[in-house]
């Protein structure tokens, strides 16, 4: 009767094919998620990275398991070449890290061969947010006479009152509303939940698509998603995007200047700002450390030198 280790031995003795790659990765997929509990849309990025990789390594005849530290800075080359930038290729070393780490624990073989690789030096962007003024003019340019419109206006506004994902704003659903409480249940990365205050403004347009659009967009149908398209189904990441480039258009700002968390990163930075407190700021977007939350300091204090130079009479 053969032990674990010697079937170990016997698989990587075996030739790799794209099959073994797929066993190996579908493993590694199933033990990070019960280790740490990813979103789904981590496990899915790592699952495109390794999955990417394994499709090189086999085309070149290799395999993804047995790749050596040589085959990786080949990989990392040829991605590099072909415009893949320094943010994409150090969120693939870190799936590949965690990749080898478990092979490592598995005893699939016997060494890591990221150890020695340096991730990519990474240039310091700061969030882009858009001007108060410009906030307005974007909320104000859903046509709220249509059931879609009243629906986008509300998305739009609660998504800057709230500063959600956008992953967070398509998939609440509509349970997560406590109109009494004035709140919002949001559940975030590696599903941990937190209550976000609603605000005015928000809680109006919500409860103006709760009782008019919303309706009209379910039918007679039970439907658990907070916002719905005209189908039934919620909108997704990218037609939510769709429609904020459109609207922006449609306010004269530039749609170049909406960034996937433009809105999110707005709402950080008037909150800073006004005053608030960045431990207030970390809790309201559901960072697991401050120092991702400081960020947003930096943007506020450009903020106050571009205000000092224009009204400083000395500036």
């Amino acid at each position: 009767m053969p032990t674990p280790a010697d079937r170990r031995a016997l698989t990587l003795a075996l030739p790799p094919t794209p099959e073994a790659d797929a066993r190996a990765i579908a493993s590694f997929i199933d033990a990070i998620w019960a280790e740490s509990g990813l979103a789904r849309q981590s496990l899915d990025s790592y699952r495109r990275d390794l999955e990417g990789f394994a499709r090189w390594r086999n085309g070149a005849g290799g395999g993804l398991v047995a790749a050596d530290r040589a085959a990786l800075f080949d990989y990392l080359a040829w991605r590099t070449r072909h415009g893949w930038s320094p943010r994409s290729n150090a969120r693939l070393l870190s799936a590949l890290r965690a990749f080898f780490a478990h092979c490592v624990r598995l005893r699939l073989r016997a060494d890591d061969p990221t150890a020695l690789l340096e991730p990519p030096k990474l240039p310091r962007s700061l969030p882009k947010a858009l001007a108060e003024g410009q906030i307005d003019a974007l909320l104000d340019a859903p046509d709220v006479a249509t059931p879609l419109g009243l629906r986008d206006r509300a998305m739009l506004e609660l998504m800057y009152a709230a500063g959600l994902r956008v992953s967070e704003l398509v998939g609440l659903p509509a349970t997560a509303v406590n109109l009494r409480q004035g709140v919002l249940r949001v559940t975030g990365k590696g599903s941990k939940e937190r209550l976000v205050p609603l605000g005015e403004e928000s809680q109006h347009w919500l409860e103006r698509y709760l009782a008019e659009s919303r309706p009209q967009l379910a039918g007679k149908r039970s439907l658990p998603a907070l916002f719905l398209g005209t189908r039934g189904e919620p909108p997704s990441r990218q037609q939510f995007w769709t429609l904020v480039k459109r609207h922006a258009a449609a306010a004269g700002i530039d749609p170049d200047r909406i960034s996937p968390h433009g809105l999110r990163h707005s709402f950080a930075t008037h909150l800073l700002n006004h005053g608030a407190d960045l431990r207030a700021l970390q809790m309201l977007l559901g960072h697991s450390s401050l120092s991702t939350t400081q960020i947003y300091t930096l943007v506020a204090r450009e903020h106050l030198k571009q205000m000092h130079a224009r009204h400083h009479p000395r500036a």
